[in-house]
């Protein structure tokens, strides 16, 4: 029988990972009318807060976080994407940006966009609590009509 040290077990870490959704939807051009105006509005923009980004455990434990952003789209039109990560007084704490191809409803453009924010980053990410995602739209002379599909993850890595 082996000797158990107890003075080691302040050297036991965990690192375990959660991924998780953070924001899905999907639009077609109606959502891109003015209700008052009936015009087509270049850019439309949604917030979500990220309340979880609060709790201690990511504020303490946090390590890194990989971002994945996906979109599936059946316009013709392209579309310029930016993500914005803002603090509780709307500061700006990070922002990705990229442009989504255009595509058909037969044969939708996929755009996907992986973000990594490691240690000597995560900070910004212990900052936000809210993420803007805003999408304008490229025109062209195609007909405006299609829909367009968002999905986002975050993986958070801790170590305890």
């Amino acid at each position: 029988m082996k000797d158990i040290d107890f003075d080691q077990a302040g050297e036991i870490t965990m690192q375990p990972e959660i991924q998780t959704d953070l924001l899905i939807f999907e639009i077609d051009q109606k959502d891109f009318v003015d209700p008052v105006t009936n015009r087509l509005k270049q850019v439309i923009r949604d917030t979500v807060r990220l309340e979880f980004l609060d709790d201690s455990y990511i504020q303490n434990d946090l390590e890194q976080v990989e971002f994945s952003f996906k979109y599936r789209n059946a316009f013709s039109q392209g579309f310029f994407n930016k993500i914005s990560f803002l603090s509780e007084n709307n500061a700006l704490q990070h922002q990705v940006s990229f442009y989504i191809g255009g595509g058909s409803a037969g044969n939708p453009a996929v755009t996907e966009k992986i973000e990594l924010i490691g240690p000597e980053r995560i900070q910004i990410i212990k900052r936000s609590i809210k993420m803007v995602v805003e999408i304008e739209v490229l025109p062209n002379n195609e007909p405006f009509t299609g829909k367009l599909n968002f999905e986002s993850k975050g993986l958070f890595s801790f170590q305890f």
